[in-house]
């Protein structure tokens, strides 16, 4: 079965089906017409089917990126339709079937560039994972968190700049913001009333900012712990920041970059520990340096962007006084998670399935091997690396043909 065939029937047997309810062994997967027709806990007997043996290895559902930059030395702040392609091409080796291209804080004039591009490449995008719409992060951060995030376009929230664009761009899913700044709560409240998903980020937010951007549509946190705030201290009282109100308010979604690098064992046990699968979103937030060589990179685009060091397995500013973006692909997210915070496989695919697809709203389609989903399926050995990708029943990468 060559690379990007599609046969009207597909029949995946002889693996241990990652499944919502748990493992099933000897699973068969069968698809037909883009979706999963059948789940069983044995050999079925199909006609006319193409045949694929999994040999003995776990059929998972495909990973769910929900925020990633780049990959294989492109950016989606490049500008080109290119751009888009290469990194889904890139990060679909890796078990990533679906990913919602993300943004860096830029003048609106770049901005709206990359917008005017997301219909296009979604059209050219043939071979790589499926484009689930844009997330915008940034400019309105608070300064004193920007991180690698380029000052001189740091501002707060005008709605004179975001209506338009909102009203203009309906490929916004989800933006990413600083609940503290003045006109975020407005801002928060327009996403939400256009459906759109707002998140903390790059933020100074104490509790008592948080608890009210939660309540009118700040339910996600971007990558929780880089480039926000913690307890404070301000004379003699103490404050809980972003990272504590995450932690405590139950029906926050956090989302965690597990490269290894970003969160040490002990956070990522923590935030295990008190969100739970349900609420963890495994993210690459990689830039163009995932699957490239160590050395000097560029964070963003190639004509504005910042340069960068990548080594140690992370990007780093040139100054080496923070990290500048990650270089993690999906199948490493899932593997530090079991091997690093022990957590179960079951639990580790979850948080790059199941739970992002929610988060994205499209778990009516995505993100569980269950009859009537989208057949986007990734089988894997026992160290996560991949052997088969499918996006829609279409095989789209193997392992053993590249």
């Amino acid at each position: 079965m060559q690379n990007g065939f599609m046969p009207e029937k597909i029949k995946i047997y002889n693996g241990t089906i990652i499944s919502p309810n748990g493992l099933i062994p000897n699973g068969t997967v069968l698809v037909e017409n883009e979706r999963i027709a059948l789940v069983g806990d044995h050999d079925l007997q199909v006609d006319n089917a193409f045949c694929i043996d999994a040999k003995g290895q776990f059929i998972s559902p495909g990973f769910i990126d929900l925020h990633v930059h780049g990959g294989g030395g492109a950016d989606f702040m490049d500008g080109t339709v290119d751009a888009f392609l290469k990194v889904a091409q890139t990060h679909l080796k890796f078990g990533t079937t679906a990913m919602v291209p993300t943004t860096l804080t830029s003048d609106t004039q770049s901005l709206i560039a990359i917008l005017e591009l997301y219909e296009q490449a979604v059209i050219a995008n043939e071979t790589g994972a499926q484009f689930l719409g844009m997330h915008l992060e940034g400019p309105y951060f608070a300064m004193s968190q920007r991180g690698a995030q380029d000052s001189k376009y740091i501002r707060n929230p005008n709605p004179e700049e975001y209506e338009p664009i909102v009203n203009r761009f309906s490929c916004i899913k989800r933006w990413s913001a600083a609940p503290e700044l003045e006109g975020a709560l407005e801002f928060g409240k327009y996403l939400r009333s256009k459906n759109i998903l707002a998140a903390l980020a790059h933020t100074d937010a104490i509790y008592e900012e948080v608890l009210p951007a939660y309540e009118i549509g700040y339910n996600l946190a971007t990558h929780l712990y880089s480039g926000m705030s913690g307890v404070s201290r301000r004379n003699c009282f103490r404050y809980a920041g972003v990272i504590e109100s995450a932690l405590l308010i139950d029906g926050m979604d956090v989302e965690v970059i597990a490269d290894g690098i970003h969160l040490p064992e002990a956070l990522l046990k923590l935030i295990y520990k008190i969100k739970g699968p349900d609420r963890i979103a495994l993210i690459t937030d990689a830039m163009r340096g995932a699957d490239m060589p160590e050395g000097e990179s560029i964070l963003g685009s190639h004509h504005a962007g910042i340069e960068v060091i990548i080594e140690d397995g992370v990007a780093k500013l040139s100054n080496r006084t923070a990290f500048a973006g990650s270089v993690a692909t999906a199948n490493r997210l899932v593997k530090n998670m079991v091997d690093i915070a022990g957590v179960s496989l079951i639990d580790a695919v979850k948080m790059i399935t199941v739970t992002p697809a929610r988060i994205m709203g499209v778990d009516n389609q995505k993100g569980k091997i269950t009859k009537g989903m989208d057949a986007d399926i990734v089988i894997f050995d026992n160290n996560i690396e991949i052997d088969q990708v499918f996006v829609m029943g279409r095989l789209a990468y193997s392992k053993s043909r590249n």
